[in-house]
């Protein structure tokens, strides 16, 4: 019985450590996609209990994005942040964290799977389902669920959870292009009534 035991624990762990593998070789696939040194630009919806619905487009290369909704206009440029807003024609310049960026970025998960989460896999239809947990509980980003598409590796939506509080991205229309990367820098020249509020 002892035996059977051990063997049956040897192989639940083979199978748990294989997921793993498989749910990382798929999210390699898709990160290898977005991640296209060129760029890509996709459409994107968000439903979110803490910040709200909103839509619109966004542009990522490499950690760098640009989203426009009907509301605000975010630029990225791997360090910086520029947030304009229509409303009050002004724009915030800030230093976001890494849990801040995955709030803005539905694709800066390509930047996170990598250290820090454990993933699981199932399947559903011609999609496949990635579960990250955070192994640290100090962790603002405890977990994410990723559907990916199996033939083209493109991700479809992006859910996350802060504390108990959910938000959904979903994904549409994406698209390699050639992005340079002033594209995503705020070039006051477009604003010149801007008012520019540096929270750095």
């Amino acid at each position: 019985m002892k035996k059977i035991i051990i063997a049956l624990t040897f192989l639940l762990g083979n199978v748990t450590m294989m997921i793993a593998q498989n749910a990382q070789a798929v999210l390699d696939k898709c990160a290898a996609v977005v991640s296209s040194k060129d760029g890509v630009k996709a459409s994107f919806t968000m439903e979110s209990a803490q910040y709200g619905n909103a839509s619109g487009t966004i542009a990522v290369k490499g950690k760098m994005f640009h989203a426009t909704t009907a509301v605000a206009t975010m630029w990225f440029d791997g360090k910086t942040q520029w947030t304009y807003l229509s409303k009050n024609d002004e724009v915030s310049v800030t230093t976001p964290s890494a849990e801040q960026q995955q709030m803005l970025n539905p694709y800066n998960f390509i930047n996170m799977y990598k250290s820090g989460y454990k993933s699981t896999m199932t399947t559903t239809g011609n999609s496949y389902n990635v579960h990250l947990t955070a192994k640290d509980k100090k962790h603002k980003i405890q977990e994410m669920f990723i559907t990916i598409d199996k033939k083209s590796s493109v991700p479809s939506e992006v859910k996350v959870r802060q504390g108990s509080r959910w938000t959904t991205f979903t994904i549409s229309n994406l698209k390699q292009e050639k992005l340079a990367d002033s594209e995503f820098r705020f070039n006051s020249k477009d604003f010149p009534k801007a008012e520019v509020i540096d929270l750095r």
